[in-house]
């Protein structure tokens, strides 16, 4: 049966034109009609020399459209006749469009054949396309560690001062509405050994085991993002598997300046080092954007090794070095293969979900006053989080006692109490309140500057 990939021999027997034979010459070209013609095999023919049948591949050979006898012919042989039992049909390149879903077999399109994994949820980064950033759109006066913006995305500071922003800055026609910027407002040209800037996302344990890391059968690793900056040059991307102490680092330049760029890097797979299924931290997906020495004296660690600071981000720039400097970053994704798929969008209230397991803001509850008239205790419950979460606040709270009187913190004071606190309630005592009655109900009332924080980042 004919098939794609598949050259079948076809009932076409032919008679090939009459050789005349040359004295001592042992090969000859077949023709039918004066076209060359090629049998499929030597098998497929029948030659008859001075009346009697050859024996394929002993008495002749066949290579494309030549005929080779085991010896040459001289004058007075004859070849009578050479017939062809069935030539071959090419069947070529199928046209665009024309092979259809039917013609497939069941299970016949794989991974491999598509060129990536085509699973939702592929990209292990969260809120990678920058959209969700529910404590605000924008951070200045930024010189230390933290999450600022962008949900999920981790800042690590100790050189420059910088103001962090959900930009509206992004790639054309990419389908991508925001990006995350980070803008020099006071310069460090001359970073410390220990400093260094990065942009990074840690990433549950239970959310890994899939990439069978630590065996023989783990998978390679594809980052895919858009990247723009005045400042052209080197930079690094780390992958640290921070239980294990191990790392794998490398480089992507950024050519033209002010221009998006779309950058790919694949990471082999680590057989070395397991990951346990827990919802821990367990490894670090980093954009260096500027480092001191203690990161760059030594050579880039581009395959997975045993942990070296010294060759994290050797030959990375320093986005520090002036304040005219900022980078933007949108569409990460991190996926198991060695081929970037195109980014995976996921609906909004999906992509809040994800993130609402690390952080997120309480609305207004009720709690009570026992006997202490200056705290309000109440048990809340909430979608449900990594672990049980710590809480904060913005800025002062207010309370009310759904009759009269609204109460204002006189400073912000909060805490988890009592037992029973778990990743998806706490009990929480808000405190430094004056003149709260005894054992009355009070809702707490969250404003646009006063609200309570739930916070279970990595």
């Amino acid at each position: 049966m004919a098939y794609i990939g598949k050259q079948p021999t076809v009932g076409n027997f032919q008679i090939c034109d009459a050789i005349s034979v040359v004295n001592g010459q042992a090969a000859y070209t077949m023709q039918v009609g004066s076209v060359n013609v090629i049998p499929q095999s030597a098998n497929h023919m029948i030659v008859s020399l001075n009346g009697v049948i050859q024996k394929p591949n002993s008495s002749f050979t066949v290579s494309g459209s030549t005929i080779t006898f085991s010896s040459n012919l001289v004058t007075n042989d004859v070849i009578d006749f050479i017939q062809i039992l069935g030539d071959v049909l090419d069947l070529g390149v199928p046209s665009d469009a024309t092979v259809t879903t039917a013609k497939l077999a069941s299970n016949s399109v794989t991974y491999e054949k598509i060129g990536y994994n085509a699973n939702q949820y592929r990209n292990i980064i969260i809120n990678g396309d920058m959209s969700l950033a529910q404590r605000g759109t924008s951070q200045a006066s930024i010189t230390s560690n933290g999450y600022y913006t962008v949900d999920r995305m981790n800042t690590v500071c100790s050189l420059g001062t910088w103001t962090q922003s959900q930009s509206t800055d992004v790639p054309s026609g990419q389908g991508f509405a925001t990006s995350l910027k980070m803008d020099c407002t006071t310069a460090d040209a001359s970073p410390s050994s220990g400093d260094s800037l990065r942009i990074r996302q840690i990433i549950e344990g239970q959310n890994l085991q899939y990439l069978k890391k630590g065996t023989s059968s783990a998978e390679s690793l594809t980052l895919s993002f858009w990247v723009k900056s005045n400042k052209t040059g080197t930079y690094i991307f780390e992958v640290f598997d921070q239980p294990n102490g191990r790392h794998i680092n490398k480089s992507y330049t950024i050519s033209s300046a002010n221009t998006w760029e779309k950058k790919t890097i694949t990471f082999p797979g680590d057989t070395t080092g397991t990951l346990n299924n827990d919802n821990s931290g367990r490894i670090r997906f980093e954009f260096y954007l500027s480092a001191g020495s203690d990161f760059t004296s030594g050579t880039l660690q581009t395959s997975w090794g045993s942990r070296v600071d010294a060759n994290r981000a050797v030959g990375q720039v320093n986005l520090a070095d002036n304040t005219a400097n900022e980078w933007y970053v949108t569409g990460i994704q991190l996926e198991a293969g060695s081929v970037a798929s195109d980014f995976e969008f996921l609906p909004v209230d999906v992509n809040l979900a994800r993130c609402k397991r690390y952080f997120q803001f309480l609305s207004t509850y009720t709690g009570y006053s026992l006997t202490n008239t200056s705290t309000v205790n109440g048990y809340t419950n909430f979608p449900t989080m990594r672990s049980t979460p710590s809480v904060a606040t913005t800025d002062v709270i207010i309370v009310s006692d759904a009759v009269t009187t609204q109460f204002t913190q006189s400073s912000q004071g909060i805490q988890i109490g009592g037992d029973g606190s778990s990743e998806t309630s706490v009990n929480i005592q808000v405190q430094n309140f004056s003149g709260l009655t005894s054992r009355r109900n009070y809702s707490v009332i969250p404003t646009s500057t006063g609200k309570i924080t739930l916070s279970s980042e990595l």
